[in-house]
């Protein structure tokens, strides 16, 4: 059994800072093929679907579609703050390497 991901705190509080429930919003991570990986992260404001995981708390929501789930199985989704910029990033256990800019990654 793949074990979901994890989103910490300070993704969820992010959301919140952002209003996103307040929109009717949800954070979706979603895995594609392409970039210079192979694969890369899709990271988005959206409504939840029908074939969601939602992954809720505070009111906050991430959304994982049933097609990206086994990508990002015991993944942790995570907000990080540094000086050259703040953004959503995903760590993937999953994943064998990644591209430099954090976005792209291969299995």
């Amino acid at each position: 059994m793949n074990l979901p991901p994890k989103v910490t705190d300070r993704a969820f509080a992010r959301l919140s800072e952002i209003g996103a429930a307040d929109q009717g919003q949800a954070l979706r991570v979603a895995v594609e093929g392409g970039g210079c990986s192979g694969f890369q992260y899709e990271i988005k404001l959206d409504a939840p679907g029908d074939d969601d995981l939602v992954l809720e708390k505070d009111g906050e929501r991430v959304l994982v579609d049933s097609v990206s789930l086994p990508f990002l199985a015991g993944a942790v989704i995570d907000f990080s703050e540094e000086l050259i910029g703040a953004r959503f990033v995903i760590d993937n256990p999953n994943a064998t390497s990644s591209c430099g800019c954090g976005t792209s990654f291969s299995i």
